[in-house]
């Protein structure tokens, strides 16, 4: 099995969500072991919408991922490994909760 150092979930949201996202990903960091990062206002990456990323280590997939099923607020949420190939874990190995949306992997060469 490939070595998993940890996750990245992205929760997309857009300016009229904006508020509720950012309250999403402030309880996230106050109540699990996640890293939040930015609110950006723009696609960033090969994200197609805007997001905010919540970084995490891999024995706290069990933790965050139930939570954030119950807690996106019909918000989608994109998941990824990190393995050390960024286009197999946004291809390949990613989990959608909502609508999944293209990416632009071809940054990865993909």
């Amino acid at each position: 099995m490939t070595n998993i150092s940890g996750y990245h979930a992205h929760l997309y949201y857009d300016a009229t969500t904006l508020p509720q996202a950012r309250a999403i990903c402030e309880e996230a960091a106050r109540v699990l072991p996640v890293q939040m990062g930015r609110l950006h206002e723009r696609p960033v990456g090969p994200h197609p919408d805007w997001s905010c990323q919540l970084a995490f280590a891999a024995d706290a997939l069990n933790d965050v991922l139930p939570w954030l099923a119950m807690n996106r607020q019909g918000l989608v949420v994109f998941l990824h490994p990190l393995t050390g190939n960024e286009l197999a874990d946004h291809r390949d190995h990613a989990v959608w909760m909502g609508a999944v949306r293209p990416l632009k992997l071809e940054l990865f060469g993909g």
